[in-house]
């Protein structure tokens, strides 16, 4: 066993006993600075697991306070991103995330999590269990276990949390939940969503001709076996690292997997489409091996049940149009054009990602990013924005994207974040549902109170996947 591991047990352990019993409840000592008071206008420490790629985004917002710590498997990855912030090159290397935070577990307060989605969670918990605030890329979770583990770490480190869906913290969103709570578009019972994708030729995916492809030698400078962190096997393909990895179910979750979390936030966040009872693939295409490779193309099924006032509603995503796939079902009474300075009217095809809510009075259309919602009818809504009768804004107005935004509730600015845990892992739990109808084909009956597929028990298994040792994180939670 390894000192890092050995000295995470022995941390826990050392948690365990040192907690308190105050009226009845456990209190845990509060190791790190993350978790006391800060003043508006102190700046947080922050650190970084993965250091290229999407971390670009995080960069921004992340080295106005102090980058002090950057973790990444590719010492390639330090540099991809030092020309535009120079903070990089100052701030403390590593190339695994509890070395680092051994190390300097006094020096941060915050992290950023940036790494694919299969390490998602034992970064997250790996962190928080620390005390660390953290905000986590999309999706949040790899399997369902995890999400529901991470809702309950919410509740027990009472950090501050987030995910990396840019979109919830856009105007559009909100305006979407305002126009729905108004009555304008009356009761909304069906919903079209879904991306064009997944592209074979990259940069994102790719398709090997033989699965699972050849093991290849470790490029200097890349450490693989942290890079699989709980998954045991299989060996160094090019396929797999860089950005690909997502095509492959031991690591991502496929075209759905990516942007779900994107164009889903809107209907699972405005309409509370939380627990479906029917999940189900109603096509896929597959070219190779399906339970390696993602499908080239799917439509899959949600059905909720009513929900308060809400009625019942069922969810479509549809992907890989560009492989052969069903492209999304648009409403009828779309009728947007455009017109030129001679005053030639041209239509304006439907968009292919995105989502179309079909309702009882109106017909609306989100875009990728669940933003800039528009009635399908271009006439009904101009006569909409001039008619004066848009909705109030009720929902606080977020600015600087989501790491400013879990930024400013750190320092206290504002009280909570959109994109909290408690919501990121039900959102990414529909999603998950949705990638298991996808990979296994077929219809999933789903106890969500029990977190149970009644039809297919077999289904289980892959609720929680199994993980390396030293890799186990969560497990006392549920006890």
């Amino acid at each position: 066993m390894s000192k890092h591991i050995k000295k995470r047990m022995q941390r826990r352990d050392f948690i365990k006993s040192a907690a308190v019993v105050v009226g009845g409840a456990f209190v845990l000592p509060r190791f790190s600075i993350a978790q006391s008071a800060r003043p508006a206008n102190s700046k947080l420490n922050i650190a970084m697991i993965g250091a290229g790629g999407i971390a670009q985004m995080a960069y921004g917002p992340c080295c106005k306070e102090n980058l002090v710590a950057l973790c990444d498997v590719s010492e390639k990855a330090f540099g991809e991103h030092a020309g535009d912030f120079p903070a990089i090159k100052t701030a403390k290397k590593f190339s695994d995330f509890r070395v680092m935070l051994d190390k300097m577990d006094k020096e941060i307060d915050a992290v950023c999590i940036n790494t694919p989605d299969h390490t998602h969670f034992a970064a997250t918990m790996e962190c928080m269990q620390r005390g660390k605030h953290v905000i986590t890329q999309k999706p949040l979770t790899h399997n369902i276990w995890q999400a529901r583990t991470l809702r309950l770490a919410a509740k027990k480190y009472k950090v501050v949390t987030n995910m990396g869906n840019q979109g919830h913290t856009y105007d559009g969103i909100r305006q979407m939940k305002e126009w729905i709570e108004a009555g304008i578009l009356g009761q909304v019972t069906e919903i079209h969503a879904g991306f064009d994708g997944p592209s074979w030729k990259g940069p994102y995916f790719g398709k090997p001709t033989q699965l699972p492809p050849p093991g290849e030698s470790v490029p200097a400078g890349f450490d693989w076996d942290l890079w699989k962190g709980p998954v045991a096997e299989p060996n160094y393909s090019h396929y797999y690292q860089p950005r690909r990895w997502r095509g492959f179910w031991k690591f991502g979750g496929g075209e759905l997997g990516d942007w779900f979390c994107h164009i889903g936030d809107g209907p699972v966040w405005v309409l509370d489409l939380y627990e479906p009872t029917v999940i189900e693939c109603v096509e896929r295409k597959i070219n190779g091996d399906g339970n390696v490779l993602c499908t080239d193309s799917s439509v899959i099924r949600w059905d909720f049940p009513a929900r308060g006032n809400l009625a019942p509603c069922s969810l479509y995503w549809s992907d890989g149009q560009s492989n052969g796939g069903s492209r999304i079902k648009v409403p009828s009474d779309w009728n947007w054009s455009s017109k030129d300075a001679a005053g030639n009217v041209t239509p304006t095809k439907p968009g292919n990602m995105g989502s179309y809510w079909t309702g009882t009075k109106a017909n609306v259309f989100l875009d990728e990013r669940s933003n800039h919602p528009r009635l399908t009818d271009m006439n009904k809504n101009h006569d909409l924005k001039a008619s004066g009768q848009l909705p109030a804004e009720k929902y606080r107005r977020v600015k600087g994207g989501p790491h400013q935004e879990w930024i400013d509730c750190i320092k206290g600015k504002i009280p909570d974040t959109g994109s909290k845990f408690e919501y990121a892992a039900r959102l990414t739990e529909i999603d998950l549902l949705g990638v298991l109808a996808q990979r296994f084909g077929g219809r999933i009956e789903w106890d969500a109170a029990n977190m149970k597929i009644t039809n297919r028990p077999e289904l289980d298994a892959y609720l929680k996947e199994p993980v390396r040792s030293g890799w186990e994180y969560g497990e006392d939670l549920w006890k």
